[in-house]
């Protein structure tokens, strides 16, 4: 499992649709590797209309953004319209301008091989109720999201000192390396102001850490250890998916 940094699609446009000067640096940071994005569903254009299309319809005027991370059985503030398709893809964003309120679901194809690896994606978007309410209330401030992400950086410490993963997996050490060694200045986001840049790295490594530990049961002797281990790491993970959007979440007026 990767346990690269990378930050998921959906977190990449959130922050663009907040912080977005010319489209095509926009278009570019959330696309980096894949191929051109496509759009369907977005209301007034025909399906399969391009990545700029669905940013200047969207940062015409006052908005509100915010990417939602959902997992099974914590559906992170995403509307009920949306839930389904959103969960299957681990993400979203959900945006309200004068318009109406929407959901974009990336849909991801993946070809190629793991050594030359590809992706196509669209981007589907629904038409949902006003959120807001909804999200503050699963998601909380970001104020709360960085105190939880430090008792959470205990928590998966801990277990990942557990698990030894240096002793059974030989490329553990390496990818703990690159998790701390990791650096926002690469990411390609527009600029952040400092309490939501620490919480998108804290969560990010944090979710980091976590796919390393739940790639197999480790050193665990028994089944007790492997469920209290990936009780704790998924609640790691469910305050890091939380965190990043809490992080996400902005109003243009």
């Amino acid at each position: 499992m990767d346990t690269d940094q990378d930050l998921p699609r959906s977190v990449l446009l959130a922050l663009w649709l907040q912080g977005v000067g010319d489209t095509s640096d926009a278009v570019k940071s959330v696309v980096g590797d894949d191929e051109p994005h496509t759009v369907e569903g977005l209301p007034g254009f025909a399906d399969g209309t391009d990545l700029d299309t669905l940013f200047t319809a969207w940062t015409t005027g006052p908005r509100e953004a915010c990417a939602l991370l959902p997992a099974p059985g914590d559906p992170a503030g995403v509307p009920a319209v949306a839930n389904l398709e959103a969960t299957e893809a681990g993400e979203c964003v959900v945006v309200t301008t004068p318009a109406g309120s929407w959901a974009a679901v990336p849909r991801v194809q993946a070809f190629g091989s793991h050594i030359e690896p590809g992706h196509m994606v669209t981007w589907h978007v629904l038409e949902v109720p006003a959120w807001t309410t909804l999200l503050h209330g699963a998601i909380g401030s970001i104020a709360d999201a960085e105190r939880e992400l430090r008792t959470s950086l205990m928590t998966a410490t801990d277990a990942l000192d557990q698990l030894d993963v240096a002793r059974w997996r030989d490329d553990a050490a390496d990818a703990i390396e690159r998790i701390r060694a990791a650096s926002t200045s690469s990411w390609p986001v527009p600029h952040l102001d400092g309490r939501r840049a620490r919480v998108l790295d804290l969560a990010s490594r944090l979710r980091a850490i976590v796919a390393l530990g739940t790639v197999d049961d480790g050193g665990a002797v028994n089944v007790f250890q492997v469920d209290q281990r990936s009780t704790a790491l998924r609640e790691v993970d469910r305050t890091a998916r939380h965190a990043m959007s809490a992080a996400t979440y902005g109003r243009v007026a």
